[in-house]
């Protein structure tokens, strides 16, 4: 590693370069989370630069080298202002995962798929709204809309146009919806499986939803949260058998939670965020009747989907940096050992514990 990106891949070593010995545990890419609210305590939407480095140093010990900060539905106030945060946190994160882009979850969802997303700011979305959110920073790289909702084509085209990833989420949509949507430029689906819609019956006939979509679209590329508890085990084999080792991501979806004990917690903002409840490995709504995102940690993904997935070693660390990195069209510089990429790796032993986190050829996390 010189200058921050892999100098040389090679079986004997200069006399004066420093060594980093991995004997008996694996290297591999950097982990690279595509869709993550936060860590340690903190969300990305406490509107604070502290929230967004502790939640980059908290994934960091995980293995994570490159995130995309991920907001929630909210007022146009509190998303404006987590824009100027995002924009002094790049400049202040020394030791933590680095920041890819942020993701915008919503507003424009459906109020039967909202799940934990605060149904008061859903709305459609209309070119005059959009626009002005996406005037007010160039950061943006991904987006997750409901493609069901009045509108839709349109700001997909303007996603694609500007190079954002359209993705699919909290959608109540048909299979036709998604067709539609696709052919205008969402390409990805948000967490598959949670909030989307399925086979339903009106009128007697039958009528497919997102996830017959997910699967039928060989071109669709889908990111599950693999904690083993979003989606169990039965339906992680089944995603892996029809999509493909190549077409997944893992992702953790994780709120303040990750990383801390468990107990009351706040999902979204901790001024005005809801509250819930982390228990059983994962977080609740406060009745129980739906999850308000994981706690995992990229670790806990690539052993889950060895564990519950059938997954290799090799085809679950790919789903956490190869896939995500092409995805999010980053793998030109990130994704893989390969010389003149990112000196982003990790080492970590035989049950995916990380010893070593190293970003551009830097260590930031030692066990």
């Amino acid at each position: 590693m010189e200058n921050g990106m892999i100098a040389d891949i090679a079986r004997t070593v200069p006399e004066d370069m420093a060594l980093i010995d991995a004997e008996g545990c694996y290297v591999s890419p950097g982990f690279i989370d595509m869709h993550t609210h936060g860590a340690g305590g903190a969300d990305f939407m406490d509107g604070t630069v502290e929230a967004y480095l502790e939640i980059a140093k908290t994934h960091a010990m995980h293995g994570t080298t490159l995130l995309y900060p991920t907001t929630l539905t909210s007022s146009d106030e509190v998303l404006f202002k987590s824009f100027d945060i995002y924009e002094k946190a790049i400049l202040e994160n020394k030791v933590g995962a680095a920041f890819g882009g942020l993701h915008l979850e919503g507003p424009y969802f459906s109020p039967e798929q909202a799940g934990a997303q605060d149904r008061r700011y859903l709305r459609n979305p209309m070119p005059d709204d959009y626009r002005r959110i996406l005037e007010k920073t160039d950061k943006i790289a991904r987006w997750s809309a409901a493609p069901e909702l009045e509108g839709i084509d349109e700001f997909g085209r303007e996603l694609r146009k500007r190079g954002i990833l359209a993705s699919i989420a909290h959608t109540n949509a048909t299979f036709e919806n998604c067709e539609r949507a696709f052919r205008n430029g969402f390409t990805h689906m948000t967490h598959f499986y949670s909030c989307m819609s399925t086979i339903t019956r009106r009128n007697g006939y039958r009528h497919a939803g997102a996830i017959e979509y997910g699967y039928y679209q060989d071109d669709m590329t889908v990111e599950i949260i693999a904690d083993g508890i979003h989606v169990p085990s039965s339906l992680l084999h089944l995603i892996v058998k029809i999509k493909g080792p190549d077409k997944i991501a893992l992702v953790t979806d994780s709120m303040r939670g990750a990383g801390m004990p468990e107990g009351p917690s706040i999902l979204g903002g901790i001024a005005d965020g809801q509250e819930v409840i982390v228990e059983d490995g994962v977080a609740k709504m406060p009745d129980r009747s739906c999850f308000a995102g994981s706690v995992a940690t990229a670790d806990r993904l690539i052993r889950t989907m060895m564990k519950d997935g059938g997954c290799t070693l090799c085809q679950a660390v790919r789903m956490m940096t190869e896939n995500p990195a092409k995805f999010m069209h980053v793998d030109n510089r990130k994704g893989s050992i390969s010389i003149g990429k990112d000196a982003d790796l990790v080492i970590f032993d035989e049950n995916i514990n990380v010893r070593m986190t190293i970003i551009k050829g830097k260590t930031v996390y030692r066990c």
